[in-house]
C-alpha cells in the first residue's frame, strides 16, 4: 500500500487549538499594523474632520518616538549646528550638594556617528529630534508651555540624559538635572563673500528634579 502524502514534508501537524491562537495572533498583528498606518497617516495628513476628532489619541500614539516631519525635502535646509549638554546636581549620604560638570550629549553623539560606516539612527536622531519636541512645545524667553505636549517633551529629554548618566554621578545620588543647548550658525564658504555668522547662542534651561519615576522601564 502507498504511503499516504498528507502530513507535510517535515512531518509537523498543527493541532486545531493551535491553529486557532496563530489566526487569531495574525489578526491581532494586522489589525494593529492598520491602526496604526492610519494614525500615521491622519497625522501627516492635511487637517480633517477625522484627524480633528481623533487628534489626542493620534498624537498620543506618534509622539514621540514616530513623529513624521517632511524637513529632508525642505526647500531651505536647516543651516545651524546645535550641543546639547547636560549636568546634574548631586547628593551625598551626609547630606551635601554639588553640582557636576557639563556633559556633552550631542559630542558623545558625533563621535559615535564620525568614522562609522553605517551609524545607527539613534545615534543621528534621537537626542537632535527630542531637542526639536522640546524646543516647540516651549518658549524660548522663559521656557513656559506652548503646547500641551510640553510635559512629555521635558519627561522624553530627561530620560534620554539619564539613560546615559545613570543613576549616580561619581558615586552620589543625582538630584536634579539641567540641560544646556548652544546654537551657532553654520559660517559660510571663503567664497561666498558672506559676512561671519554671529557668536553662538547658548540657552539654559531650569533645573528639573529627578526620582525613581524617571528611570523606570531605563533598566
Amino acid at each position: 500500500m502507498a504511503e499516504s502524502t498528507d502530513a507535510p514534508p517535515d512531518g509537523r501537524t498543527w493541532s486545531t487549538p493551535a491553529l486557532a491562537v496563530l489566526c487569531l495572533a495574525s489578526a491581532v498583528l494586522l489589525c494593529a499594523t492598520g491602526l496604526f498606518l492610519g494614525a500615521v497617516f491622519l497625522h501627516v495628513a492635511p487637517a480633517n474632520s477625522l484627524s480633528r476628532e481623533y487628534r489626542d489619541e493620534v498624537d498620543g500614539l506618534v509622539y514621540p518616538e514616530f513623529e513624521q516631519n517632511w524637513k529632508l525635502f525642505a526647500p531651505n535646509p536647516l543651516q545651524q549646528n546645535v550641543a546639547l549638554d547636560a549636568r546634574v546636581r548631586t547628593v551625598a549620604d551626609g547630606g551635601a550638594t554639588r553640582t557636576l560638570d557639563w556633559t556633552g550629549l550631542t559630542a558623545q553623539d558625533i563621535a559615535s556617528i564620525r568614522g562609522n560606516p553605517a551609524p545607527s539612527h539613534a545615534d543621528q536622531n534621537l537626542l537632535r529630534r527630542a531637542w526639536d519636541f522640546y524646543d516647540g512645545s516651549h518658549s524660548a524667553q522663559d521656557e513656559s508651555l506652548t503646547n500641551g505636549r510640553g510635559r512629555l517633551a521635558e519627561q522624553y529629554l530627561k530620560r534620554i540624559a539619564l539613560q546615559r548618566i545613570g543613576r549616580t554621578a561619581e558615586g552620589e545620588r543625582i538630584l536634579e538635572i539641567q540641560f544646556r543647548v548652544t546654537t551657532g550658525t553654520v559660517p559660510p564658504p571663503d567664497w561666498s563673500g558672506e559676512s561671519p555668522p554671529p557668536a553662538p547662542r547658548v540657552r539654559e534651561l531650569p533645573w528639573w528634579p529627578v526620582n525613581d519615576e524617571d528611570y523606570r522601564g531605563l533598566g
